[in-house]
């Protein structure tokens, strides 16, 4: 049997075919890069037609190559947050908002939640710009009364293509609007939002399964009658390809963003864990909650200085880094070029750097802004480390952290004297939806050892770090 792993991702869309144990099969894999639209306000959007015309392109040319042939399930790992509002035919009204989008902000006079402590701990979340209780009310002023109603970029992307697409606990919890424990839209949460009944998607039930239009059935013959699975937000699916299921293995995934995840079994009804102001909690499905924290900057921060430093490419590149310690040299950098993500509110240009003289390098600056980020996720592991009894290991993965040698490194640095090891296969987030999607979340840890790469105690951490 295999598996058709679709990663609905912030810089491409990708689609691979994987065994029963959810190994990426040789050659199986379509991908197409999408363009994040970024402005100097704030915005981060992506066009929901071309992201859609994305899709169907990977999914002609794997059927074009006979990869879908023993497809007998489809899993789906998405990006949290993204909204687009949609008019009474559910044609987009505007572009998607992704997590990377600074604009969204509470109408002047409006009032956050009664508690906001009681909201964070049901919720997860908090009263800010990245959720539909901001967001929402944002768009709706902007788009007016054609707003019928509300998706995320999973559920408008699905909804083209399936019979039905519901959202799932998973990509709700990522809303901000979800009640955690009771896995209902919360009241309050959705008071905020200001929504009206019809205007959020139906939330898909356990073990909740779709299947193609009869259109697209015909255009792709290899997949009539295939089920798919509710999808799984990117951090939650990432986590279980990494191998990271319990309380006791920490993932940090760096791709065009990053984060620092802890996932446990907490079925849906029961007591929710105390949950520190600092950290966010989102559902991976009705048995198991992530918690965390997520960073606006990743391998975005690769790209940006390799195209405006001019840095070398490759070989020469990785070379170059070598010779800066992995506590990143001279340079002390702020890597918030694209704001905060929750709880913070800094706006978008709030990085920075320090420590700039004639002779500093680009490369320099690169592995200034890098480990500026290791220094980030360093500090909110320690907090991650005080909803646990035992000790944690980390776990990096992510097209970025498989991408540089130095990275890692700087990584190890900064999180020492803990255990980190590395899982190298890339596609992390397909992997974990597909286990989830099969119910092997408890065989992620085995299946996934034979890629980590144990790669000692870390050294010492620096005292540059901070």
């Amino acid at each position: 049997m295999n598996i058709l792993a679709l990663d609905l991702g912030t810089s491409s869309v990708r689609g691979l075919v994987l065994d029963a144990d959810a190994d990426p099969r040789p050659g199986a894999l379509a991908r197409r890069k999408v363009h994040l639209s970024v402005g100097e306000g704030g915005s981060g959007t992506l066009d929901a037609g071309r992201y859609l015309a994305c899709l169907i392109e990977c999914l002609d040319e794997l059927a074009a190559a006979g990869h879908l042939r023993d497809v007998h399930l489809v899993a789906v790992s998405a990006q949290w947050h993204s909204v687009v509002p949609l008019d009474s035919a559910g044609a987009p009204l505007g572009p998607i908002l992704t997590w990377l989008d600074t604009r969204p902000a509470p109408a002047p006079g409006a009032a956050g939640p009664v508690d906001a402590q009681a909201y964070h701990e049901r919720t997860g979340a908090w009263w800010h710009r990245t959720y539909w209780s901001v967001r929402l009310p944002w768009l709706r002023a902007q788009c007016g009364s054609r707003v019928v109603r509300f998706a995320g970029l999973a559920e408008y992307v699905l909804g083209e293509l399936l019979d039905t697409a519901p959202m799932s606990v998973s990509m709700a919890s990522g809303t901000g609007l979800l009640d955690l424990r009771a896995l209902t839209w919360d009241a309050e949460a959705c008071e905020l939002a200001g929504t009206r009944p019809g205007e959020l998607p139906e939330l898909a039930p356990t073990r909740w399964r779709g299947s193609l239009r009869a259109e697209h059935a015909r255009r792709w013959p290899q997949l009539a009658g295939v089920t798919w699975a509710a999808p799984i937000g990117d951090g939650a699916a990432s986590n279980v390809g990494s191998g990271c299921v319990d309380g006791r293995r920490a993932a940090v995934t760096v791709g065009t963003s990053a984060a620092i995840r802890l996932m446990q079994r907490l079925p849906a009804g029961e007591r929710l864990p105390p949950l520190p102001e600092e950290l966010w909690r989102y559902r991976v499905d009705h048995e198991y909650v992530v918690t965390g924290a997520a960073y606006s900057s990743g391998g975005n921060l690769y790209t940006w200085a390799k195209r405006e430093l001019r840095l070398p490419e490759g070989a020469e590149l990785a070379a170059a880094l070598a010779r800066v310690p992995p506590d990143g040299g001279p340079v002390v950098a702020d890597p918030r070029l694209g704001g905060d993500r929750p709880p913070g509110l800094a706006p978008a240009g709030a990085g920075g750097l320090r420590g700039l003289s004639f002779s500093t390098t680009g490369v320099e600056v690169l592995a200034g802004l890098m480990a500026g980020l290791c220094r980030m996720v360093a500090d909110d592991l320690t907090v991650l480390e005080s909803t646990v009894e035992v000790p944690i290991e980390v776990v990096l993965g992510g097209g970025a952290m498989a991408a540089s040698v130095w990275w890692r490194s700087a990584f190890a640095s900064a999180l020492a004297p803990r255990p980190v090891r590395h899982r190298a296969e890339p596609e992390i987030g397909a992997i974990g939806a597909a286990l989830v999607a099969l119910g092997r979340v408890p065989e992620a840890e085995r299946l996934a050892r034979a890629d980590l790469l144990d790669e000692g105690r870390a050294p010492e951490r620096s005292g540059a770090a901070s």
